[in-house]
């Protein structure tokens, strides 16, 4: 594929770093420095193989940085389900729950973070990244975000929405992908995790009717809130439809999901299970 890419556009500079088998617990991590080596130019984007972007984006970015106090962004994303249910519930999640809680975040606490996908950074940043430290963490993305926001350099979300094409895994492969971010999440970002209850009003009001039958009628106001939340995100932002007919039951499962995380620290990762340690670092498990 690179070979003919770069045949069709031969008057581009480009080159193919093949990094080999990576000796960090984190191979994206690897595969950065790797790439920092070799690039030569002072913005970088660091991209997963499954996002998919509009023609113009990377000139898009560019001119966000056209600001020189901005030093990273991060690229919200619409995530695309594969044909599965449980690849549609997850979809539906992150497309009105996870980008809501970017945007609250933002809002509250400013944005000291960055999110993986698609990550814009300049050169100057990376140059000082500890990758040594930076290799040992799970959640690398919001660690090079936090590093470069308490170095009072300027962090964004940016403009540019991309496609998280998050493909179509069987129900026991969702579950260990799903409890994976969730444990991660909470050591990344504790009261941000406890924050998450707020952002799923549902569960709450299904359990407090079931607990005092008296009080149904606080289902009303959270069924309100919480389309009103879901349209708004995923309709008027990211230009998603919304399968209704799924927001119950991926509330309860994100609720369910939300719950689990507060326990266990093994994860499953490429096939591979790893130690989460409190603080967001992994270990291969013996």
């Amino acid at each position: 594929i690179f070979e003919k890419l770069q045949a069709e556009y031969s008057h581009v500079d480009a080159r193919l770093v093949v990094t080999g088998e990576p000796p960090y617990a984190n191979a994206k991590v690897y595969s950065l420095s790797r790439m920092l080596a070799a690039a030569r130019h002072d913005l970088l984007i660091m991209s997963d193989s499954d996002i998919r972007v509009r023609p113009g984006m990377l000139r898009a970015v560019a001119a966000e940085f056209a600001d020189p106090r901005i030093a990273l962004a991060s690229c919200p994303y619409a995530a695309i389900s594969g044909p599965s249910v449980w690849s549609r519930m997850e979809a539906l999640g992150m497309n009105t729950e996870f980008l809501g809680g970017l945007l609250v975040a933002r809002l509250l606490m400013g944005v000291d973070f960055a999110i993986g996908p698609t990550i814009v950074a300049r050169r100057s940043v990376l140059d000082h990244v500890p990758f040594d430290t930076v290799k040992d963490y799970l959640a690398e993305d919001f660690v090079l975000g936090k590093f470069a926001s308490e170095a009072g350099l300027g962090v964004i979300l940016s403009r540019n929405i991309v496609e998280h094409r998050i493909g179509s895994e069987p129900f026991l492969p969702n579950i260990s992908h799903r409890l994976r971010w969730a444990r991660s999440t909470r050591r990344s970002r504790p009261l941000g995790y406890l924050g998450q209850v707020f952002m799923n009003p549902l569960p709450l009001a299904f359990l407090v009717s079931a607990l005092h039958p008296a009080w149904w009628p606080v289902l009303i106001p959270a069924v309100v809130l919480r389309g009103w939340a879901a349209w708004a995100v995923s309709w008027q932002v990211l230009r998603r439809p919304l399968a209704w007919t799924l927001l119950p039951i991926q509330d309860l499962l994100s609720f369910a999901f939300w719950m689990a995380g507060f326990f266990g620290s093994t994860i499953v990762w490429r096939g591979r299970r790893y130690h989460l340690r409190s603080d967001g670092r992994f270990e291969l498990r013996a």
